[in-house]
């Protein structure tokens, strides 16, 4: 054995204690590193030279953490090209989103701020279910529709924080709206489904997919090291490239590369890293250049021969090392990346890694290795090829001098071209992608700059050559420089790799064209077969080659040329028989999905037909629980379509009702599911029976929905179910014998439910809102219970107060036979306004009906209205801006009495129009504290709104019917105090004794009902509403009409007594009117009148006038009233539109301030230069008995 030169090791370990002791990265590791998304411009993607392989299974986990309250996005995966979701997790402060094949899967769970989760998702197509994983705990299981992909998409986009889309220059870009504002850590994918236990026993493994490695992605934003992400793991596997070079001149160059990989890692690695296994490729001389100062000089006294000497090789290794004790992965990565880049010295030999091919990642075990492949000849002799063919894959990388209109299609025609010339090779499954990365990372750009591109194919050769030949010629091909005019294409480096695939095996298929057996097929052949009618035509099925996987599988048969020996119309001419039962329930089957897939829908003959024959399957035998699954699945798929059910309506529900009893299944109960419809079979015990309760969630009618079976009675609706049934045990009367059978049946559609007397004026106008549900027993009426049957249902739509609903049932034979809801029997008891529950006294089909003339006005109106109380709210608030600087700015205008009084209402009004506007906003944030300050505060500013409204009518009752002899102290001071105190006082007491009265009702209604809906935060107990709000108000506005009538009568009054002022008296009226209805509210008084026939012209006008409210504020005592405007010319104006400060105006206030009246009022309400009988403005002086400046103390 040779032994290590002392030296050379000493050499050795003196350099890995200077390495270690280092912060070499390892590599471009990211373990120990997170990614910030902090709400600046962050886009993290999959290189596009990082393919993801179509996968039938697949595992993907993350750490996230959310440092901010708001609507987020985990990661998102596309098809190539697609807009929909292939794979993707993102939520929102209580609900989780993951989405699979486009289909969303809301899932009701917290993520807290500033914490880290381990959010894990599985998926499996042949199980046909959909896993998700928080922290290691299983907390959703979904089933996956089976018209949904098996596989996911290959060679897609994937981007970490945001959703993305790809522009017609085919570059990712991220889309906005819903961004994570937070942290992502340890992203990985899997190709298999885990376990749970598998998941947090493998919890430190890289993926074999996507790992969380710098070199699989594209950013713009760097990793930050986070001392918290920490995973202690003992199993690593090793990829590298290795150099050797002689340092002398060998009299042998056989050099085994397996043993002196084994002893170089032996030597240098500690005591706690083991070499569990090592495979080497073939050396090569066809070597990367390694850049390594410490290399060339151990080798460099020797004297300096090029790589290309006899005896220098390179060779690809893959190695497994175990640690013990386990240590975390970013400082096991970085402490074997240092002594990796070490030089080696033995014997005649010096060895060294290439650092750029190093890479080292945690897996889960330790498999069976094999021999890694190289971009070299591997010697492989004729004899090792399969079939008549060889086929290899190519990843190359092209550099293009001038990039054309349409560079993919030169590289294209360049690629066949080059390789096809000599029709030995064919090209197949090219995928082109543009390395956007290398733009990104110049400093300049110009229009004629280089660009690069990853291009991968298949060649498949044909000439049975040698496979050292074949790359050979691979390569020299397609590394020879192409030119055509101006455009230069070169390849800066070809991987080639020879691939194996395997044979499609015979196959047998029953189709509407007949059956064909199709017998074994290279990969890459169109195996082809005699139509069964007509004789001389072909069928074609080709083997395909997966550029995904390397791997074959069979195409979908080409039958073009063959006529379709089975139509649905023929169906009556097929006999059903025990033993060919599941044979002609393929048929229609596939008929079915032919015939929807060509018009959508299925004439009433057809649908007819397949009707028919499926009452020959349930009524020939006993239905096998396989067969019952794909009747399911029929009658789900014409549901789902256009087709018009309603004459087969009964017929379906009573095929499905015979299907249950007859179906033959093992063990106690047996469940099938499809998208909208749901049946569970329970053999029940008759001695033991205590009662049975059946519930169903449903996310979305093209989802399968989920099942809930309890063996008992439950009286309560169950958490999280659209639909609950419990049928109580007085209903063991009705058994027959021993073992008795209950059915249930969901519907999540309601095509099979058409009465014509719905939404009919005439018949009480009710249409459906719930999903249908039913229960029956084998072979028995179930009528008259004295123990009720409990039915609870999710309205489909929300419940209003003045909203009606029914629990009905569904009558079989009424309108003569075609069925119909029937409310006999059934009483109906509303739990919420999105839930119901039916006390009935038989079994059968139940569900909720809405009465239609008392729904709430249209979705439109409603649209309508919103907009225009924020467009209302939006205007008042600016002129009520106005308003306030109008006269906060002008001392002049805030002298007296009824100008503080209109301030403190404008205040009042600005802060319920900005907090109305605001409310949304602040409640899309979904805290608890805030929407409760924000309804609070809300609820405050409506209030002190209607009292500065009351105190104004109060005044003009002071200041026009008590006119003499009234003083009263802190005048204004007592008016604040009210106006401003009142309302904290109630808003005060209503947090004092329940505190969660506030609150957001369209976010509770939108998780009990998985429907979205406006958020809004304002008062949610009618208790606090209606004495709170709605007495306050109305007792305001009693109040406010009558001093608005009391005022009316003593201006006309005043009017009469002086016939000098009644000229112009219609306008002036006018403005009185106007004037006064603005200032003491009365528009509000219209919603207490939207009832009937014009509720909806009442709320139009209700919205209007009320939301601008506060321009008419403006309006009639600014921009109407001469003394403001006089004040706006001179303290605004310029030129010859400027007032002088000592104008007519202002001298002639400034006298009549001084004047001392024995009245209260010289009031200027309705503004007029004409009538001395104003009604708005309070004098200054009062009665002879008050203080001069009595106003100042307020």
């Amino acid at each position: 054995m040779d032994y290590l030169s002392p030296l050379t090791v000493c050499l050795c370990m003196q350099l890995s204690v200077c390495l270690l002791g280092s912060t070499a990265s390892a590599g471009g590791s990211l373990w120990g590193k997170k990614v910030r998304f902090s709400g600046r411009p962050c886009m993290w993607q999959l290189q596009p030279g990082a393919v993801v392989p179509a996968l039938q299974e697949l595992s993907a986990c993350l750490l996230l953490r959310r440092n901010i309250a708001t609507e987020w996005t985990g990661f998102v995966y596309k098809a190539p090209g697609g807009q929909r979701i292939e794979l993707g997790l993102g939520g929102t402060s209580s609900q989780l989103t993951v989405w699979l094949f486009g289909e969303r899967q809301p899932l009701e769970w917290e993520l807290k701020v500033n914490e880290w989760y381990s959010v894990c998702l599985t998926w499996s197509a042949s199980a046909r279910r959909l896993r998700t994983y928080i922290n290691g705990t299983s907390v959703s299981e979904a089933p996956v529709n089976r018209i949904l992909p098996h596989q996911l998409a290959g060679n897609g986009t994937l981007t970490l924080g945001a959703s993305h889309y790809v522009n017609n220059e085919g570059d990712v870009l991220a889309e906005t709206g819903n961004n994570l504002l937070g942290e992502i850590g340890l992203f990985r994918i899997w190709s298999r489904e885990w376990s749970a236990a598998e998941l947090r026993r493998q919890s430190c493994a890289d993926g074999d997919v996507v790992s969380w490695d710098l070199r699989q992605w594209k950013y713009s934003c760097p990793p930050v090291p986070d001392k918290s992400i920490h995973c202690a793991w003992s199993h690593y596997k090793i990829k590298m490239t290795t150099v050797i070079v002689h340092s002398t001149e060998p009299g042998n160059c056989v050099v085994p590369p397996e043993g002196v990989t084994r002893r170089w890692l032996e030597s240098i690695f500690p005591q706690s890293i083991s070499v569990h296994d090592i495979a080497v490729s073939s050396p090569s001389q066809s070597c990367p250049v390694v850049n390594n100062s410490a290399a060339l000089h151990v080798r460099q006294p020797q004297g300096s021969r090029a790589l290309s000497d006899a005896c220098d090789k390179c060779f690809s290794c893959e190695v497994h090392v175990n640690v013990d004790p386990a240590a975390n992965v970013e400082v096991i990565q970085a402490d074997i990346t240092a002594l990796l880049s070490l030089p080696f010295s033995h014997n005649f030999l010096n060895l060294t890694a290439d650092p750029e091919s190093i890479s080292i990642h945690p897996v889960e075990s330790f498999h069976l290795m094999t021999k890694p492949s190289t971009t070299v000849s591997t010697g492989v002799t004729p004899s090792e090829t399969v079939g008549p063919d060889k086929f290899f894959r190519v990843n190359t990388t092209l550099q293009m001098s001038v990039s054309p209109t349409n560079p993919k299609d030169m590289i294209t025609k360049w690629v066949k071209e080059t390789l096809e010339v000599n029709d030995t090779m064919l090209v197949l499954n090219l995928i082109i992608k543009e390395n956007s990365m290398v733009q990104h990372n110049r400093l300049t750009t110009s229009s004629d700059q280089q660009k690069q591109y990853y291009c991968t194919f298949h060649v498949q050769e044909y000439n049975m050559n040698c496979v050292a030949e074949i790359i050979t010629s691979i390569r020299t091909a397609l590394t020879s420089k192409y030119e055509n005019g101006s455009v230069v294409i070169e390849a800066l480096d070809v991987a080639i790799k020879q691939i194996l695939p395997k044979n499609c095996l015979e196959e047998t298929t029953s189709t509407v064209y007949g059956p064909y057996i199709w017998p074994e097929a290279f990969p890459q052949v169109n195996q082809e077969m005699g139509c069964q009618k007509p004789k001389s035509e072909k069928a074609y099925r080709l083997c395909k080659l997966n550029i995904e996987t390397d791997m074959t599988t069979w195409a979908e048969p080409d039958m073009t040329n063959c006529k379709q020996l089975v139509t649905i119309s023929g169906l009556d001419n097929v006999t059903v028989t025990a033993g060919n039962a599941a044979e002609v329930v393929d048929i229609i089957q596939e008929l079915v999905n032919v015939q929807l897939g060509n018009t959508s829908e299925l004439s009433s003959s057809e649908l007819g037909s397949v009707v028919e024959k499926l009452k020959e399957v349930v009524d020939v035998s006993d239905v096998k629980a396989a067969v019952g699954a794909d009747i399911v699945t029929i009658i789900a798929d014409i549901l789902l379509s256009k087709t018009d059910v309603t004459p087969v309506a009964n017929t379906v529900l009573n095929l499905t009702d015979r299907m249950g009893n007859r179906m033959d299944f093992q063990g106690e109960s047996a469940s099938l599911t499809a998208p909208c419809l749901a049946l569970s079979m329970i053999n029940v015990d008759a001695d033991g029976f205590r009662g049975l309760t059946f519930g169903v969630s449903s996310v979305s009618p093209l989802l399968a929905p989920k099942i809930f079976l309890n063996q008992s009675f439950v009286s309560d609706p169950l958490p999280d179910k659209d639909v609950t049934i419990s049928l109580p045990s007085a209903i063991h009367d009705f058994f027959t014998r021993n073992s008795t059978r209950v059915q249930f049946q969901f519907y999540g559609t309601d095509d099979l439910f058409q009465d014509p007397n719905t939404n009919s004026a005439t018949q009480g106008g009710w249409t459906l809102n719930s999903y249908i549900v039913s229960a029956s027993i084998n072979n028995c009426h179930v009528s008259n219970l004295k123990e009720r049957v409990v039915v609870t249902l999710n309205h489909q739509k929300l419940k209003q107060p003045e909203d009606e609903v029914k629990c009905m049932f569904w009558d079989f034979g009424k309108n003569r036979g075609q069925g119909g809801w029937n409310s006999e029997g059934c009483e109906t008891w509303s739990i919420s306004s999105h839930q119901t529950s039916c006390l009935c006294d038989h079994l059968t089909h139940f569900a909720v009906l809405l009465g239609v003339s008392r729904a709430p006005i249209s979705e439109a109106d409603s649209q309508i209205l919103t907009v225009i109380s924020f467009l209302g709210c939006g205007v008042s608030s600016i002129f009520l801006g106005i308003t306030l600087l109008t006269y906060l700015a002008f001392e002049k205008l805030r002298r007296d009495y009824p100008s503080k009084i209109l301030i403190n209402l404008s205040a009042a009004l600005l802060g319920l129009n900005m907090f109305f506007l605001l409310d949304s906003w602040l409640s899309s944030f979904s805290i608890y504290g805030l929407c409760i300050a924000t309804a609070a505060t809300l609820h405050y500013f409506l209030l002190a709104s209607f009292t500065w409204m009351g105190l104004e009518a109060v005044h003009m009752y002071l200041a026009l019917i008590k006119v003499f002899n009234i003083y009263v102290p802190s005048y204004i001071l007592k008016f604040c105090i009210v106006g401003w105190g009142l309302p904290l006082v109630i808003v005060s007491l209503v947090l004092a004794i329940d505190k969660d009265a506030y609150g957001n009702a369209a976010a509770k209604e939108a998780a009990s009902t998985l429907q979205s809906a406006d958020q809004f935060c304002w008062l949610q107990d009618d208790v606090f509403f209606y004495v709170t709000v709605v007495a306050f108000v109305l007792l305001i506005l009693l109040c406010n009409i009558s001093v608005f009538v009391v005022v009316l009568i003593q201006i006309r009054q005043m009017r009469a007594n002086k016939p000098s002022a009644n000229s112009g008296s219609s306008l002036y009226d006018l403005r009185t009117v106007a004037s006064l209805t603005v200032l003491l509210g009365l528009t509000w008084s219209l919603g207490f009148f939207s009832f009937g026939p014009g509720r909806v012209v009442l709320m139009y006008l209700f919205t209007i006038f009320n939301t601008v409210q506060g321009f008419f504020v403006f309006l009639f005592h600014c921009l109407m009233k001469e003394n403001v405007r006089k004040q706006w010319r001179i303290h605004l104006c310029c030129g010859r539109f400027r007032l002088s400060d000592n104008s007519g105006w202002s001298r002639s206030v400034t006298v009549g301030g001084r004047c001392k009246k024995n009245h209260l009022i010289n009031s200027e309400y309705v503004t007029s230069d004409n009538t001395s009988s104003t009604i708005r403005k309070v004098s200054d002086s009062s009665a002879s008995s008050a203080p001069n400046n009595h106003h100042q103390g307020a």
